[in-house]
């Protein structure tokens, strides 16, 4: 045998060429992007210069700012949005799912007031809404109990039942509960029916597959949304001054601008309150889908479904072989699309 042979590595099964005695190592070179680095420079000069500007200039008045951003008549009226956005979402998720089942029934009678129900609140704006709740008590001055085209058996004046702010609160969950039905509706469609059929096969009712079935599957796709309709129905409480309903964030330090005459700086700490809250949903929101986010691995965005690494090959003088966590398990001789059983 040569010199030139005996140097030769053996052949690498399903390949007709050999690969050389020696392989130099693999020199990975990053990809640049200059115009990246540019762009990202200037925007960064850019936002330095808007915030030193804004620190100098006199009219956003930062002493009066920091004098009333924990104002007590503020801090209320920060409590009093909480509590809107709360029993408002409350109601909303609630009657949301309760018409998205409708919408899912068979039953025409039942699919058709779901549809009118959504067709109403959805086509128009929800500050004309607003508005015919504060008019509520002249349209309907007394609220009877009874039997109906029989005797009541109670009747009620309207404005002493219902106040300001749960006609503020029924306004807002009767709109959003049009959109949460879709929400609902859409996540319960993104379930295969095969899951539903196999929790039938195994004897589960119709609330057993809902509970342990469906509505858990269902989860990933419906609080993505559902988050952004909570920050959204926080920032919607600004418009209940149309019921009217005077004590929420934005409309108090709007009072407090009318007193002061001097409006940018509440713009401004109602904008500050807003921020804070928002961005608490919003790690809030962040948890909730990586819990229901569970199981599903590659489909998450926050994590790597694959790494590049090196695989050596068993065996003296021979090629290492670039591959995938997806090709452990394979003999490395073969590649990725073989196993040893194939040979």
């Amino acid at each position: 045998m040569s010199s030139a042979q005996s140097n030769r590595a053996p052949a690498v099964p399903g390949n007709d060429r050999s690969l050389p005695s020696t392989a130099a190592p693999i020199k990975a070179i990053r990809l640049r992007h200059p115009w990246r680095t540019v762009f990202a420079v200037i925007i960064v000069l850019l936002a330095v210069t808007f915030i030193l500007d804004a620190a100098q200039r006199p009219a956003y008045d930062w002493p009066s700012v920091a004098k009333y951003v924990f104002d007590r008549r503020i801090t209320l009226a920060a409590i009093t949005t909480l509590e809107l956005t709360v029993l408002s979402m409350v109601i909303a998720i609630v009657l949301g799912i309760v018409l998205a089942i409708m919408r899912l029934s068979p039953n025409p009678v039942v699919k058709s007031v779901a549809w009118v129900y959504l067709w109403i609140f959805r086509g128009t704006p929800v500050y004309v809404q607003l508005v015919f709740w504060g008019l509520f008590a002249l349209i309907y001055k007394t609220i009877t109990v009874g039997i109906p085209f029989g005797e009541p058996l109670m009747t009620f004046d309207t404005r002493s039942v219902i106040n300001t702010f749960g006609l503020a609160v029924i306004g807002l969950a009767l709109n959003e509960a049009a959109y949460m039905a879709e929400i609902v509706r859409a996540g319960l469609l993104s379930v295969d029916r095969g899951q539903e059929e196999a929790a039938t096969a195994l004897g589960m009712s119709w609330f057993q597959t809902m509970r342990r079935v469906i509505v858990p599957q269902s989860m990933r796709i419906i609080i993505p949304p559902t988050g952004n309709e909570v920050i959204s129905m926080l920032k919607t409480t600004s418009l209940v001054t149309a019921v009217p309903f005077s004590y929420d964030l934005y409309t108090r330090s709007r009072d407090i601008s009318a007193e002061t005459f001097n409006v940018i700086p509440m713009l401004l700490v109602a904008s500050i309150w807003y921020l804070l809250f928002t961005s608490i949903l919003m790690v809030g929101q962040y948890f909730l889908e990586r819990r229901f986010a569970r199981g599903v691995g590659d489909r998450r965005p926050d994590r790597k479904s694959s790494a590049t690494r090196v695989l050596p090959i068993v065996g003296a003088h021979q090629a290492t072989v670039i591959g995938t966590p997806a090709t452990s398990g394979q003999n490395p001789r073969l590649g990725r699309g073989r196993n040893e059983n194939d040979e």
